[in-house]
């Protein structure tokens, strides 16, 4: 599928593995016929996108979301489809699709709307406090100002080997 080879990365890196698993993905998605419906991926802010759906003639309860394993899924479906009406041209397609977007991490699913033939699906991402970048300040250490350097720094958990 793919042709070229990330072992290196993974023998100088940890955490990454998901990355290989995310360039299949896009290999994949790459060789489907992603064109139908047509759709816009928007930032509409520093850590807020959109994606936006063509799905006209669908009503809402032909569309289905669902977001597993950060992966954001849309299938469309018509569920009622006119029976007896005899197109001379049939321009819009209505046929059943599915779109598989992957997401990053700590990227959820705010809303979806449909309003004029487009599906709006809102994304945020969320990153948690833990993992926000924080000011760490430089406490009293081994050096006191004092110039005594003699005395090992203890940290917590290692009492027992700086004594």
């Amino acid at each position: 599928m793919r042709s070229f080879d990330l072992s290196p990365l993974f023998r100088s890196s940890v955490g990454f593995d998901q990355l290989d698993k995310l360039l299949d993905a896009a290999f994949r998605e790459g060789a489907r016929d992603t064109s139908y419906p047509p759709y816009n991926i928007v930032k509409v802010g520093d850590d807020r996108y959109r994606v936006t759906m063509a799905v006209a003639g669908f009503a809402e309860n032909d569309l289905d979301i669902t977001m597993t394993g950060g992966m954001l899924i849309v299938k469309g479906q018509i569920r009622n489809p006119d029976k007896d009406v005899e197109y001379l041209h049939r321009g819009i397609a209505q046929r059943a699709f599915e779109h598989r977007f992957q997401l990053a991490d700590h990227v959820r699913v705010e809303s979806a709307a449909l309003r004029n033939g487009l599906l709006d699906v809102e994304l945020k991402r969320e990153i948690p406090e833990a993992m926000k970048p924080r000011k760490i300040s430089i406490g009293e250490g081994a050096s006191s100002g004092t110039g005594d350097t003699s005395r090992p720094t203890v940290i917590e958990g290692e009492k027992s080997r700086a004594a």
